[in-house]
């Protein structure tokens, strides 16, 4: 079963050019499959039934993994298996009918209107920030709310993908996907002076890869990097709600509904293959507007 495993691996990365984080995950599921069918003794994927199938859900639920990782799992076994089906390493797939549990899509924060421009004005300089890296971190937190990109694009996002002219992003997504995000003037202005006056020093420290936003050192930032930015100026700005870099994306989308965004435009910017994630934020949109309701009614 191990060299089917890795036969599918090869697949997701060769043929559907699948993310590393995703590579890595379906590795974990899968082994962890292929672990409890060998001690079962099967070992071709001829010999699964749904029996099989249903002890190895049970065996996840028995390890105490919450809905959201099994019914991770769920999809990875679903897409081995066609893989296998399609591969001619199979005669059936007995995974087909699968169904991962049913998850609770809990609602992400949002921050108001009020609460970004809170954050976004907390960079200042410092006495002693002789690097200027207030202004690259103005930049950054400009850049995740004007355009809604993830925490992994902003860090591998080089200067050429940049198009001021146009007022446009080039961001390559998940799976290397290229989309193109629209970004507002004051995000391409706070990018503009960080080029100028702050990249230029760091720039000299260290090997940037080209890479648009750099660490103290001269190289590429880290996501916890992002995250402590997000932190500190969160807190500086006093704001009490969970913020993470994630926030800004959930936010992004929400406003862009509350001033009458149509869906489609939104899942493009957000680069999200399937509309039905995109959906969740019409649920927060209608939360605003009970909200709304509820402040300014007078009979809510």
């Amino acid at each position: 079963m191990k060299t089917y495993l890795e036969q599918f691996l090869q697949f997701l990365s060769l043929e559907k050019n699948a993310s590393r984080n995703t590579i890595a995950s379906y590795r974990l599921d899968i082994a962890r499959y292929c672990a409890f069918l060998e001690a079962d003794g099967i070992h071709s994927p001829d010999g699964i039934t749904d029996a099989h199938l249903a002890g190895f859900l049970r065996s996840l639920h028995r390890a105490g993994l919450a809905a959201r990782s099994i019914s991770r799992a769920c999809s990875a076994v679903r897409g081995f298996h066609k893989f296998l089906l399609g591969d001619g390493l199979a005669q059936t797939n007995p995974a087909e009918l699968l169904d991962a549990p049913r998850i609770e899509r809990t609602l992400p924060d949002v921050l108001s209107i009020a609460e970004i421009e809170s954050i976004l004005s907390q960079p200042a300089e410092g006495p002693h920030d002789r690097r200027k890296l207030w202004i690259r971190d103005r930049a950054i937190l400009e850049i995740l709310y004007a355009s809604g990109l993830r925490v992994s694009e902003v860090i591998t996002l080089r200067q050429a993908q940049v198009l001021g002219a146009q007022g446009i992003l080039r961001v390559f997504g998940k799976g290397s996907k290229e989309r193109i995000v629209p970004v507002g003037g004051s995000a391409l202005r706070w990018i503009e002076r960080y080029r100028t006056e702050c990249r230029i020093l760091l720039l000299r420290r260290g090997t940037s890869q080209d890479m648009l936003f750099l660490n103290a050192r001269g190289g590429p930032l880290t996501r916890m990097a992002i995250w402590n930015i997000v932190r500190q100026y969160t807190h500086k700005a006093g704001v009490k709600k969970d913020v993470h870099p994630h926030t800004f994306r959930h936010s992004f989308a929400t406003h862009l509904l509350e001033g009458g965004a149509d869906l489609r435009s939104v899942q493009e910017m957000l680069g999200h293959s399937d509309i039905s994630t995109t959906q969740i934020y019409t649920h927060i949109d209608r939360e605003y507007l009970k909200e709304v309701h509820r402040t300014f009614h007078p009979r809510s």
